[in-house]
């Protein structure tokens, strides 16, 4: 179910929720969860629950395959498995805050917004630096705050107030962008000795069990990695051509051979025709390469003025001081 992830919609607010995970995986197992997770990127996904649940029985405490079977269950719909397994995940990772995010993108898609609130919130009390918890508790806060307003407007029509303050979330999400992301294959991990997990303070106390390490494990990379994609698609979506470019490195390869300029022409009055463009990402995966480059794969759905195409899609990322470009841009691969 391509579309799962929730990007919650309303006549009056638009807003993006992110199912992820950035967990640690001992190398021993990394293979045959891969190869689980490639199943369920094939279509496989009942054959992939199987697996993942005889996996289980061998390994009751992996956090990565508890995940991946949450994250099954979502994507075939089951919902309420989806939520029960995430929850038991909480119990059992009380430290790990994306079972927690993933269980508000559950709520949310329910309608129970109070709930997912509540569940970012814990998220972002166990990793403070959780941007996509603050990204999500931010877009819930918006949908609360939009659904008082309207209910304010049903009960006084004159309340010019209320009818501003929507407005202004009209505005704020009514670019007709929506992007989707989910990550589910594990992630790769480095030798032990090279994983620094603990901070100088408490390095006297470090708790090294596997639990602990993927809490602390870093998502920087990760999470820029997915800002700077997001921001490409939602620059090319609201026709910010100065952004859209510029989310493309100085050594961007346009394809066909075609030079720089040329391309941008192209690409102008491709992006300027439309009167209204719409991107939606799902499915996203990231390869890391090294430290400065990285592949980023993922589902595009693009409509202008039309039915959507479906297309899938490969970015070739080079980092460059703190900030991720485009190197090339591969579609259908």
């Amino acid at each position: 179910m391509n579309n799962f992830i929730a990007v919650l919609t309303t006549a009056m607010t638009r807003f993006v929720l992110v199912l992820s995970v950035s967990l640690l995986l001992a190398p021993a197992h990394a293979d045959e969860l891969k190869d689980i997770s490639k199943m369920a990127d094939q279509g496989q996904t009942v054959a992939a629950i199987d697996k993942i649940n005889t996996y289980i029985v061998a390994n009751p405490k992996n956090a990565q395959a508890l995940f991946m079977k949450g994250v099954f269950l979502a994507e075939q719909g089951r919902r309420d498995e989806a939520i029960r397994s995430f929850t038991d995940m909480t119990e059992k990772f009380p430290n790990l805050p994306e079972p927690y995010n993933n269980l508000a993108v559950l709520y949310a898609d329910q309608g129970q917004f109070d709930k997912a609130r509540k569940a970012l919130e814990t998220a972002i009390k166990t990793h403070p630096s959780y941007a996509t918890a603050h990204e999500n508790l931010g877009d819930i806060y918006a949908r609360m705050a939009s659904e008082a307003y309207d209910k304010a407007l049903q009960l006084d029509t004159s309340n010019t107030r209320a009818q501003t303050k929507l407005s202004l979330i009209k505005d704020l999400f009514g670019t007709g962008n929506k992007t989707t992301i989910a990550s589910k294959e594990p992630v790769k991990a480095e030798p032990a000795k090279a994983v620094n997990t603990t901070r100088p303070a408490e390095s006297k106390k470090a708790d090294t069990t596997p639990e602990k390490m993927a809490a602390d494990a870093p998502k920087n990379s990760n999470d820029a990695l997915t800002a700077s994609v997001n921001n490409w698609s939602q620059a090319w979506a609201s026709k910010n051509l100065d952004k859209y470019f510029a989310s493309y490195g100085d050594s961007f390869k346009p394809a066909k051979g075609e030079s720089r300029k040329v391309w941008e022409q192209e690409r102008r009055e491709r992006i300027t025709k439309p009167s209204k463009i719409s991107i939606e990402l799902s499915n996203m995966n990231i390869t890391a390469v090294d430290s400065n480059n990285a592949k980023v794969r993922f589902k595009q759905s693009y409509r202008a003025d039309g039915k959507p195409i479906q297309t899938t899609k490969t970015l070739i990322m080079k980092k460059a001081g703190d900030n991720w470009f485009i190197e090339q841009e591969i579609a259908g691969n």
